[in-house]
């Protein structure tokens, strides 16, 4: 493969046969020009990106901050081998542009806020820990300290490039409704919720497969009408709360529960109450 183009001192645009590559390696276009052949033993990634995902590759390894580009590069990889999972091509673009104005902003004293940390902290462990890698990275490699805020920034983009997994919008969608859901229930109930509390996790998780019997139409657990009656009665409050959860679920996200989940889920509010 000769050089058609370089675009930083570690990655270069090739012609593969008739395929336009983007070939990356630590010094690979050293002292390079214009159809020197491509130092093989230096390769470490090849791409072949199509159309506007090529040009926009290429326009963010040409302009953004080489030391922001390698430590995005080594943040994919870990991600890769950390979730055992082969990771979307686009992530090389979302990633890396996404991290690059984080970082400038964090250099220039600008904050990073992201209001649905603690939902994405639970719903994508894994991603997290991803996360809380390149945290570290990049404290190693660039002295600077990210907060957690955007470790959440970097696990949602690594969960939404994983290979059939909903888009980042959905993602949002999912973080945003159950922060909504937990603040709702503690209005109405006059509670403050821990998220590191076990009944906080259960309740999450239930109303996580909730919303996935919803997406995908499935049917959801019948109750049994006399139980139906006793959660009423007897957990009262809870049960009035999970009520008025579910009515502003439905006027705001049209997520229609029947009765029998709004029992199920005055269950988990009940164990919040007792609690507090």
């Amino acid at each position: 493969m000769r050089i058609f183009k370089i675009l930083n001192n570690n990655a270069v645009v090739v012609y593969d046969g008739p395929q336009e590559k983007i070939v990356m390696g630590k010094g690979i276009a050293f002292q390079k020009k214009r159809n020197d052949i491509v130092p093989k033993h230096k390769i470490e990634k090849i791409f072949l990106l199509r159309d506007q995902s090529s040009e926009k590759f290429q326009q963010l390894l040409s302009t953004l901050p080489e030391k922001h580009i390698e430590v995005a590069e080594r943040i994919i990889s870990h991600a890769e081998g950390y979730l055992e999972a082969p990771l979307n091509d686009h992530i090389h673009i979302a990633l890396t542009d996404h991290l690059s104005f984080a970082l400038e902003r964090l250099e220039q004293g600008f904050p990073i806020q992201n209001k649905l940390t603690n939902e994405i902290k639970f719903l994508y462990k894994k991603e997290f820990e991803v996360g809380m890698w390149a945290k570290g990275e990049i404290k190693r490699e660039l002295g600077v300290e990210v907060p957690m805020d955007e470790v959440a920034h970097i696990a949602l983009h690594v969960h939404t490039a994983k290979m059939d997994t909903p888009s980042m919008s959905e993602s949002l969608q999912t973080a945003t409704i159950l922060r909504d859901f937990v603040e709702q229930v503690e209005a109405i109930a006059g509670l403050t919720i821990e998220d590191t509390s076990i009944n906080y996790q259960r309740l999450i998780t239930h109303l996580r497969f909730a919303l996935n019997r919803v997406a995908e139409g499935s049917n959801f657990e019948p109750i049994d009408e006399d139980m139906l009656a006793l959660i009423r009665t007897k957990y009262k409050e809870a049960y009035e709360t999970s009520d008025k959860v579910a009515g502003y679920l439905k006027e705001e996200y049209g997520i229609d529960f029947p009765d029998s989940e709004i029992a199920y889920i005055a269950l988990h509010i009940q164990r919040l109450l007792n609690v507090n």
